[in-house]
């Protein structure tokens, strides 16, 4: 397999092998990541959007307003003790390279085949949790293989972000030869 183009990232991960017995729980988590980014305020404004109502409004605003009223639900909720318990997966790694569908991580060594369950700790507005299903195709470089519409737009965008970092280090290193 030619090995596909990667970039230079840094992101945390926590993971582990998808086995029979922990499947049904991945998969639960999966789902409720995604229904969890899915909040009544959010609704809302998709709603008011949809709708035309927020033409006339800064969009950079309406978005930093709904960002300030999901931290205060969720201090609303830790203060209550209602926090949203995340299972618990036994690696931890850094990804350090990542491309459109694939990702790698360092010194890591991956059983070459088998299907991982994870979620990257997304540090890029809004901060999230990005769960994934992906499998390894050698020790260190996995494809991913399941991953939620609004997660993968999100990762081409930040891909393409580094991608541009990478080429002004590249010219900026060419300029001082």
């Amino acid at each position: 397999m030619e090995r596909p183009y990667l970039v230079k990232a840094s992101l945390d991960i926590l993971f582990e092998e998808v086995t029979d017995i922990r499947k049904k729980e991945f998969n639960w988590e999966f789902s409720n990541l995604t229904e969890l980014e899915v909040d009544p305020i959010g609704h809302w404004l998709k709603m008011k959007k949809a709708k035309g109502e927020t033409q006339d409004s800064d969009e950079v605003l309406i978005e930093l307003v709904v960002d300030l009223h999901r931290k205060v639900d969720k201090l609303e909720k830790l203060i209550q003790g209602k926090v949203e318990k995340l299972l618990d997966l036994k690696n931890s790694a850094i990804i350090d390279m990542i491309g459109f569908h694939h990702f790698q991580i360092a010194d890591q060594k991956l059983d070459i085949g088998k299907m991982y369950y994870g979620r990257i700790d997304f540090k890029v507005y809004p901060e999230r949790d990005i769960p994934v299903f992906f499998k390894a195709i050698d020790e260190n470089l996995v494809e991913i293989k399941k991953i939620h519409i609004k997660d993968e737009t999100d990762w081409g965008t930040f891909f393409r972000a580094r991608e541009r970092v990478m080429i002004r280090e590249q010219r900026s290193n060419l300029a001082l030869k």
